[in-house]
């Protein structure tokens, strides 16, 4: 092996991360230019209503069934993981509020944004994507439609709304889940479990802590779904590789900011 051969490696090391460096701020760049022309159309709003109320039918209601599933369950099995300490404890009456708290502040927000990533941002990735490829957003432009207004801010109070929303009813379906889920695994009656819910150690303040990064989360979802679907370049296989990208970054954008956001309301 010659001397040439190790830094000839360090030098593909550096340029790889150089890369990956400037392909983060590229996609961080061209997010905050689009949120920037979204605002700019939002106030006063300039949004196309018809379109606005399909896509808030289309990502919210359509979107029930898997969050009710999705929320039983993660009450169900925040009771299964406090359950042990509970009983080793003898500490039946806090189990509300174990549960409680680890799901209005976390769990609910957290996933409930994973769901919707999935589900909606990589389907108004997929279908911007699409129009982008087949020419029909330079259609719209022809016709003097701004693209912006007509399909990109519809689709963002869409997904901020419907992130919103969802996080409401899988709060209250999981806290449905985990009082039944107690009852059955450790003993603890609805009312022990409301009554240690409500009892002073949750506040309105854990609730408004988790609905707050449901806003967050949306408009992460909104702006990567947006901005992958509009930049999308090379036919299918492109396309393909928009909705990838977004799934990646949305999930990526919402771990991070959910230390930030954690850090910063304490």
């Amino acid at each position: 092996m010659t001397t040439t051969q190790p830094a000839a490696r360090a030098t593909k090391l550096f340029a790889a991360a150089g890369a990956s460096f400037l392909s983060a701020a590229e996609t961080a760049g061209g997010m905050g230019v689009l949120f920037g022309r979204v605002l700019v159309r939002m106030f006063p709003p300039r949004v196309d209503r018809g379109e606005l109320r399909r896509n808030l039918y289309k990502m919210s209601v359509k979107s029930v069934p898997i969050v009710i599933v999705t929320a039983l369950f993660t009450g169900a099995i925040m009771v299964i993981q406090a359950a042990p300490i509970v009983k080793r404890l003898g500490a039946e009456g806090l189990v509300g509020w174990a549960a409680g708290f680890g799901t209005l502040r976390e769990i609910a927000p957290l996933l409930t944004a994973l769901m919707i990533s999935g589900r909606v941002g990589a389907n108004n990735t997929a279908e911007l994507g699409t129009m982008v490829v087949t020419d029909q957003i330079d259609a719209l432009r022809a016709l003097a439609i701004d693209p912006i207004s007509f399909l990109v801010l519809p689709r963002f109070i869409s997904i901020t709304i419907t992130l919103l929303v969802m996080t409401i009813y899988a709060d209250a379906l999981a806290l449905f889940g985990a009082t039944y889920a107690s009852r059955a695994l450790i003993g603890v009656e609805p009312q022990a479990f409301v009554h240690g819910l409500t009892g002073g150690l949750l506040g309105f303040g854990d609730v408004a802590n988790g609905l707050l990064k449901s806003v967050v989360f949306g408009l992460v979802i909104a702006l990567a779904s947006c901005h992958f679907g509009l930049s999308t370049t090379g036919g299918a296989p492109g396309v393909g590789k928009s909705v990838n990208a977004t799934v990646v970054a949305s999930a990526a954008g919402i771990f991070v900011l959910d230390y930030f956001v954690s850090f910063l309301l304490g």
